[in-house]
């Protein structure tokens, strides 16, 4: 009799497991659209900017605002700014304001990274970009479909991440081209790492979603951090391949 109900509550044990893959593969989907979709707003506001600086070779009066005066501070310095708004007020605003406010902050980290087409070609741009897309795709895949636990590689990438950042910050006032190079080597390494690991958090935090409002929540959350680890492993890699004007 026990090997009877055993086999009798296996088709709804199945189909329970079903909802529950496709619930995280719509879920995941949503979460890499979200991120697509402000890569996107990020490149073409880059590049709107740099249309509108840059005429014929020479900067023009928006070009010199944002890049030679102090307001450059102010594009700098505000995509950062947003990223801790939205990170600690994410759980206290609606869905669509969430929403929003990650479109904003994509396009001012545009505004920000269009100093890109003043340093290196636009061919080594797109290059590196593709490259970028192929390795993060990877890992990403990795952190998705492995059955290792990376938490304990996470908290080694954070605290990694922290003495890179010290090391950056040293380094603008050494300029040393030695430590640039170590920065750029262990920045790819971090990031890459931070790729696979928060793709496994992400997908662990559809669990933790006990509202479609949270779920939609922590989908954005999930977005912006598949967004930062993309743009922080592109602008290290382009120190490698990108070509200088």
């Amino acid at each position: 009799m026990s090997e009877l109900r055993n086999y009798q509550s296996r088709p709804g044990q199945t189909q329970s497991a079903t909802m529950i893959d496709e619930g995280l593969r719509a879920y995941m989907l949503k979460v890499y659209n979200l991120m697509a979709l402000g890569l996107a707003i990020t490149g073409i506001a880059a590049f709107a900017t740099f249309q509108l600086a840059v005429s014929g070779g020479e900067l023009t009066a928006f070009g010199q605002a944002i890049f030679l005066s102090p307001l450059k501070w102010v594009v700098i310095l505000a995509p950062v700014a947003m990223v801790f708004f939205l990170s600690f007020r994410i759980h206290k605003m609606s869905v669509a304001a969430a929403q929003t406010t990650f479109w904003v902050y994509a396009a001012m980290m545009g505004l920000s990274l269009s100093s890109i087409f003043l340093i290196y070609t636009g061919a080594s741009i797109v290059q590196t970009f593709f490259v970028t897309a192929a390795s993060f795709g990877a890992l990403s895949l990795y952190g998705y479909t492995t059955r290792r636990d990376l938490s304990a590689m996470g908290s080694f990438l954070m605290m990694g991440l922290f003495g890179l950042i010290i090391a950056s910050l040293v380094n603008l006032f050494m300029a040393s081209s030695a430590l640039d190079f170590a920065i750029s080597v262990i920045g790819v390494l971090i990031f890459a790492g931070l790729t696979a690991y928060d793709t496994q958090s992400i997908k662990e935090s559809y669990h933790e979603s006990n509202s479609s409002e949270m779920a939609g929540r922590n989908a954005i959350m999930g977005a912006l951090r598949l967004y930062l680890d993309f743009i922080n492993l592109f602008l290290f890699l382009l120190r490698f391949l990108g070509n200088r004007n």
